[in-house]
């Protein structure tokens, strides 16, 4: 187990970067934004909840039991799966949805990446970029299923003289799940354009922070980043065809609530 106290005692600079929260406390209040609680707040739980995470980590870590390491990745889906469902307001399912579309796009990454032998499977490697992988899946999660099921509501019209026409829900539906697509894999894209270029990726300079060679630290961000943008196809396809299986029934009829 780590020494708690002698740990604590090298926080100092934790301590000191508050400093940060304090200066954006006191503009909120001179400007009357009314924001000195919701800083205070975000700052008491962020502290709290990474403090908690790091003592949790350090004890997966020294006993080295993949059931662990599994329910770690399984508690991060499910809070993924919650976390972008509830934006999904229109859509059916949502929370079932964004689960199942996580769930399913980070594990075929993962196993991917085990199979291929870029990571063992050891809490050390697996558990920080399971939680890569399931932050980028719950993202393009939310961008998918929103945009479609908004795209849904807003072209009813079109969608339906499509079926009318005798096209299938798949035919009729094909430029909505097309265009959802596209927009949630945007942001990756063009992260994975820039890279490097507008800012130093966190796997790179945490390695670099930690003492590693700059070139160590760049193979490194390009798996990551590779990584991420297979994690984001999979999910993707999978919240789009999820989604869409929710706002048509078996005889191809559109049904919004």
């Amino acid at each position: 187990m780590p020494d708690i106290f002698a740990e604590l005692a090298g926080i100092d600079r934790v301590l000191l970067s508050i400093a940060f929260v304090f200066i954006a406390a006191a503009i909120s209040r001179w400007q009357r934004s009314d924001l000195e609680k919701d800083l205070a707040i975000a700052a008491l739980r962020s502290f709290i909840q990474l403090i908690a995470i790091g003592y949790v980590l350090e004890l997966v870590f020294e006993m080295d039991v993949p059931l662990f390491t599994i329910a770690i990745l399984l508690v991060m889906i499910t809070i993924g799966g919650r976390t972008s469902g509830a934006r999904a307001k229109k859509t059916p399912n949502a929370v079932m949805v964004a689960f199942l579309a996580i769930g399913i796009g980070s594990g075929l990454t993962i196993a991917l990446l085990v199979a291929l032998g870029v990571f063992q499977f050891v809490p050390k490697d697996i558990i920080p970029i399971g939680g890569m992988i399931v932050g980028t899946s719950m993202t393009t999660a939310t961008l998918v299923i929103t945009r479609l099921s908004s795209d849904f509501y807003d072209q009813r019209d079109l969608i339906e003289s499509k079926l009318a026409l005798g096209a299938t829900s798949r035919q009729a539906s094909l430029t909505q799940f097309q265009r959802a697509i596209v927009s949630a894999m945007t942001p990756i894209i063009d992260t994975t354009k820039t890279v490097g270029l507008i800012k130093l990726p966190g796997a790179m300079t945490g390695m670099i922070l930690a003492g590693a060679s700059p070139l160590e630290a760049v193979q490194l961000q390009i798996i990551v980043m590779y990584m991420l943008v297979g994690a984001a196809v999979f999910t993707g396809l999978i919240a789009a065809w999820l989604t869409y299986r929710q706002f048509f029934s078996p005889v191809h009829q559109l049904v919004l609530e």
